[in-house]
């Protein structure tokens, strides 16, 4: 299998992370050190000047230093958190065929695709680690208002992954116009932290792990899409056999996409000249 990953968008984006980081560190430790030595000063009671300042400074420190904060946040979680999403899904992947091509940052806002004999796959990522309950196209996330609450500090919210696995298959359906023929990309969203809980009963869209020690994962979800292709494939050559009465051979093994049709969507989706 070939891995393309968009190693200078990922290295930017860790650096942005831990700038990040220690501004927003820098900048309420700062904002709490001056604003607390001013009002110690004995003299700031006699100056209007440095007693408006000392007032005045948390407001405009504080503000600057949650925003940055939740910026840094919402970047370590995306690009520095372990395991890395497009480590888990390699994993995961072990076994598929060696003509796959696996994109990592390239296609936004499809973070991941995954082009294969079983199809050509928009996937979409999540890294939480909590319980979650998935029925037909609902997600469901356990927890009151300070759940809630604190989801929004660590930046950690669901949200509904299958808005964004839609969105991600048409924008990589547009990429690949004509290429496609009559393939349509299919949405997918697979968790990478193993210590996540899901309970799945009939997702409109796939919802995986990485892990393939979990249930359901992505390496028995290829597996059987393979199987299930097979099969179809064999009953739909045999029905022909049967009306022209020939006995042509009912050879499996062309499941799928063929080779030319990967690299032919592959070159479609070639991440030369795109922007990083």
């Amino acid at each position: 299998m070939r891995i393309e990953t968009n190693e200078r968008l990922v290295k930017r984006n860790r650096r942005t992370a831990h700038i990040l980081f220690f501004f927003s560190m820098a900048i309420l430790a700062g904002g709490f050190i001056i604003a607390n030595t001013q009002l110690a000063d004995p003299n700031v009671s006699s100056n209007n000047t440095s007693l408006l300042l000392a007032l005045l400074l948390p407001w405009v420190i504080l503000p600057i230093g949650f925003v940055s904060t939740i910026a840094s946040v919402r970047m370590t979680n995306l690009w520095i958190r372990q395991p890395r999403p497009e480590a888990a899904i390699q994993d995961g992947l072990k076994g598929v065929s060696k003509k796959s091509v696996l994109y990592n940052y390239y296609h936004f806002p499809a973070r991941h695709v995954l082009v294969c004999p079983q199809g050509v796959f928009a996937i979409i990522t999540r890294f939480q680690d909590r319980r979650y309950t998935v029925e037909g196209e609902k997600w469901r996330e356990p927890g009151g208002l300070f759940n809630m609450l604190f989801r929004v500090f660590r930046q950690d919210s669901i949200r509904n992954p299958f808005v964004d696995a839609q969105k991600a298959a048409a924008h990589v359906q547009s990429l690949l116009g004509e290429a496609a023929g009559d393939v349509v990309v299919q949405p997918m969203v697979i968790f990478a932290d193993p210590r996540a809980s899901l309970e799945v009963s009939d997702p409109i869209f796939p919802v995986l792990y990485a892990d393939s020690k979990q249930k359901p994962n992505l390496t028995d979800y290829l597996r059987d899409l393979a199987q299930s292709q097979k099969k179809a494939q064999f009953d739909q050559k045999q029905q022909k056999q049967s009306k022209k009465g020939a006995s042509q051979s009912t050879d499996d093994a062309d499941y799928g996409l063929s080779n030319e049709q990967i690299a032919q969507i592959a070159s479609a989706l070639d991440p030369e000249g795109v922007a990083s």
